[in-house]
């Protein structure tokens, strides 16, 4: 299991890039409500996969629908960070990205609802058949998946150092954007 949580929870995804980017806009601290809301809402998430993982593998139309649904709002994501003008002190606070974002980020990630979605299939056995086995599976994930988007956070915290002029900051935005963007793109190609 952790063969394959590990690389997928630290390699390029919506949840990690967007973690870099508004840490890169906002810093690490300003960035934990958004991260607290990706934790929150994966949790959800996987244990509405954990109940629903046959009723989903029975219904590939729902799993299309939902991925395109996530596509779609990461599309989103990635042109409202690519078009960001740079930030003033003063007005950061007003375009800090929260809890709110962070959950629903996972309701509309058809990247989390595969990865969950494969855990429950193939290793859903590995600690045991019942509800309790799969809460294992969605809290050893959950883990694996924080320290990912902390490593994220931190990198795009520390762009913000490196890069903290209005030119930079217009570039850091599009490098992330597209980024996010190729993400989505990669996502429908699977």
């Amino acid at each position: 299991m952790l063969a394959f949580t590990l690389p997928v929870s630290l390699l390029p995804g919506p949840n990690n890039l967007l973690s870099a980017a508004h840490s890169s806009r906002h810093g690490f601290k300003k960035s934990l409500p958004l991260i607290s809301g990706m934790v929150i809402g994966w949790l959800l998430l996987g244990i509405v996969v954990g109940y629903g993982a046959l009723f989903i593998e029975d219904n590939p139309d729902l799993l299309n629908f939902l991925t395109y649904v996530g596509v779609g709002y990461i599309i989103y994501l990635s042109y409202q960070i690519t078009t960001a003008s740079p930030v003033d002190e003063k007005d950061i606070s007003d375009e800090e990205l929260g809890i709110k974002t962070g959950v629903i980020l996972q309701g509309v990630n058809g990247k989390a609802f595969i990865q969950l979605l494969i855990l429950m299939t193939t290793f859903g056995t590995v600690f045991g058949l019942d509800w309790e086995g799969k809460m294992i599976i969605v809290l050893l994930n959950v883990g694996i998946k924080l320290l990912g988007w902390f490593c994220w956070a931190s990198f795009g915290s520390a762009l913000k150092e490196l890069f903290g002029d209005p030119k930079s900051g217009i570039l850091i935005n599009r490098i992330m954007g597209f980024s996010l963007f190729c993400v989505a793109i990669w996502i429908v190609m699977k």
